[in-house]
């Protein structure tokens, strides 16, 4: 990356990535990581944050070199409706059941969140309230004001974390040495979680759509590049305060967690009040992040699979999908349903759409007739390969934890 690059920073779509990534689901993974084993898988977040911004990369490629959504080039590519039909109906499952499904924890999340900066039970139907405010925000702002608002929400949240981080005075030594691959007894399933939290396939999706909004054609390559590593690389770090406030605060003492509100808790008589309420505040960012950028996501992949008649229509069809996968997973989060069984088809769904997703970029990016000049080649082709079979190996385990066959 160009120093000139750098200094000319400004937060934009690869800033929606971080905050859909980093969403309470995440922020669990890297507590029981750091609670269970320490600094020891500090190298799985690093390998998964590189590994997220070489894909989302290849994914703003696409977009900014043939001008399309990467649902659009999907689409364009397949060579007969049927398969169309097909990639439209598991693009569907795995992001609007899915997406609807796993609203409902983020909704849910900002609302444990919320309870942790107070320090207890407010009494008051907080998802509810928390997910009519998703969803007035997705029904009035324009994508422009909502990257604004989510970027604000991502440093918000990425402040909270430091702020845990830095009470709790971690082992920076040791930290360092959890870069080095390793794997204790047990722990090859928590890390396949850590990398299977950060690469995120609706991620793919919202990237590209984000980058036509920001930069017109290839000319934006350089700098789109740039923007993704600088913002997906916060949250990564973000992420890696997490693992290392739990793993500084938890770590070897026989406390048995189940979330970052547990950990909120448990450290409060060690580190204060501080630390408590910097890891609310961080969860509740986490949360409300995720609630916008999951319905966001669906809501680009609807108008992108089913276009409208002209492009005010297509703008209501994404508006309204927004709107209506935030109001189910406000519903679910609200009654205290718990949708397992969604859940689980949409990680199956997942576990199938990741490594196709993933494939598809590779054999476009690396195709001279799809990409022209810009189609990659040599260290990048060897590194695009290497993140798709590992993409592959993340797409099996969701499909065999779903079906029961994995842990």
């Amino acid at each position: 990356m160009q120093l000139r690059q750098l200094l000319r920073y400004r937060p934009g779509p690869g800033m929606l990535v971080t905050a859909a990534f980093i969403g309470p689901g995440t922020v669990t993974a890297c507590t029981l990581a750091g609670a269970e084993f320490g600094f020891a898988l500090v190298w799985a977040l690093a390998f998964a944050t590189v590994a997220t911004i070489i894909l989302q990369n290849l994914s703003a490629r696409v977009a900014l070199v043939r001008g399309q959504g990467l649902g659009e080039a999907i689409m364009e590519a397949l060579p007969s409706p049927s398969l169309k039909w097909a990639a439209a109906a598991l693009l569907a499952a795995a992001l609007v059941l899915g997406n609807a499904a796993y609203e409902a924890g983020n909704v849910s999340g900002a609302a444990l969140g919320l309870n942790a900066i107070i320090g207890g039970d407010l009494g008051l139907p907080l998802p509810l309230i928390i997910g009519v405010l998703t969803i007035a925000l997705l029904a009035a702002g324009n994508p422009n004001w909502l990257e604004k608002l989510l970027i604000g929400l991502v440093i918000v949240m990425s402040l909270s974390f430091l702020v845990a981080l830095g009470v709790t005075r971690p082992d920076f030594g040791a930290l360092l040495a959890g870069l080095v691959p390793t794997l204790p007894d047990g722990s090859l399933l928590t890390a396949m979680a850590l990398i299977g939290t950060t690469v995120v396939p609706y991620n793919l999706f919202l990237h590209a759509a984000s980058v036509r909004n920001r930069w017109s054609g290839a000319d934006g390559l350089d700098e789109a590049s740039a923007e993704s590593a600088i913002s997906i690389g916060l949250g990564g770090l973000v992420s890696i305060a997490i693992l290392a406030t739990a793993a500084a605060a938890l770590f070897g003492s026989n406390t048995a967690i189940t979330d970052a509100v547990g950990m909120a808790k448990q450290i409060e008589p060690l580190y204060g009040e501080l630390a408590r309420q910097a890891l609310g505040l961080g969860l509740l960012g986490a949360g409300l992040t995720s609630a916008l950028t999951a319905p966001m996501a669906t809501g680009y992949i609807v108008r992108e699979l089913w276009p409208g008649a002209d492009e005010a229509a297509s703008e209501r069809r994404q508006r309204w999908t927004m709107v209506a996968i935030a109001a189910v997973g406000t519903a679910v989060a609200s009654l205290g349903i718990k949708p397992v069984e969604i859940i689980l088809l949409a990680q199956v769904a997942n576990g199938l759409l990741l490594p196709l997703v993933a494939a598809f970029l590779v054999w476009v990016v690396q195709s001279p007739a799809m990409m022209g000049k810009f189609a990659i080649g040599g260290f990048h082709r060897i590194l695009a390969w290497t993140i798709l079979l590992i993409c592959l190996g993340l797409g099996i385990r969701l499909i065999l934890r779903a079906t029961g066959l994995m842990p």
